[in-house]
């Protein structure tokens, strides 16, 4: 695979993504430099790097020059930025606030696609992580022994045609159902904070449903979920997630379906596109 034989660039924010990534990409034999953010990134991922700069919160014109310097020709965009540092810590430089002039809208898709311009004007190409690292894509069907019940199949389903709905609001990627009714609406606190809150509202026999939004660009922030989100699930009273096949990431696949069939959860991948 060409991609192999470039210097690979991780735009790092937040979550498990990123360090993963980087740890995945130098075993397939790439060479790995990550801008990563301030009191948001992972310390460790500079352990599974080639060469780490550490930015604050909209410096793009430091990431940029440390790629180029670094001989990267190909970045991806891994993990988020928690919105209220967003707020609070958000310097701008000159090429960030010329990227955010481009666009009309602030929806988390419009501001990612905006600094892949910019990012791409230098040079370099934005590429989705899954073209490098396919195996993480969740592959189609039940993983598990076993399979979602009746009442969570329905569930599942009702989820998917809700987010389908509401993707284009750019509000989250995950919500939590029990017996036909939405616990929980992902929103800017994240997926493992949504299932906590399920938990808090003593969810029971609820499902976790992540779906890409609709015409997602599948470069930035698609699902994601690994052992962890079992983790999360195990005390708070969800007993099946499903995915969308091929447009969610997954992480320790193996650990996280062990750990599942052990606490008798059911993981299924569905087809996005399905009706």
């Amino acid at each position: 695979m060409s991609e192999k034989s470039s210097n690979i660039g991780i735009v790092a924010g937040n979550g498990q993504f990123p360090l993963l990534f980087a740890r995945a990409a130098r075993k397939a034999g790439m060479q790995v430099y990550a801008a990563a953010h301030t009191n948001e990134t992972e310390e460790d991922l500079a352990q599974e790097t080639d060469g780490i700069l550490w930015v604050k919160i909209g410096e793009l014109q430091k990431i940029m020059d440390f790629f180029l310097q670094n001989n990267v020709t190909k970045a991806v965009m891994l993990g988020g930025i928690t919105k209220a540092r967003l707020m609070s810590d958000f310097a701008p430089d000159a090429l960030a606030l010329e990227a955010l002039a481009s666009i009309d809208a602030t929806g988390d898709d419009m501001v990612l696609r905006a600094v892949a311009q910019a990012v791409e004007k230098h040079g370099i190409q934005v590429i989705a992580a899954t073209s490098i690292l396919p195996h993480l894509l969740a592959p189609e069907g039940v993983w598990t022994q076993r399979q979602p019940t009746e009442q969570e199949a329905a569930d599942i389903k009702l989820g998917h045609e809700l987010l389908q709905k509401i993707g284009p609001l750019d509000i989250g990627q995950c919500l939590i159902l029990t017996r036909g009714s939405v616990i929980c609406v992902e929103a800017i606190e994240g997926t493992d904070a949504a299932i906590k809150r399920a938990g808090e509202l003593e969810a029971s026999n609820a499902v976790v449903v992540k779906m890409p939004k609709p015409n997602q660009d599948h470069r930035f922030d698609l699902p994601a979920a690994g052992a962890k989100t079992i983790e999360n699930m195990i005390p708070n009273g969800c007993t099946a997630l499903a995915l969308a096949a091929g447009a969610a990431v997954v992480f320790d696949r193996e650990a996280m379906v062990e750990l599942a069939d052990s606490h008798n959860i059911a993981i299924v991948a569905i087809n996005n596109n399905q009706e």
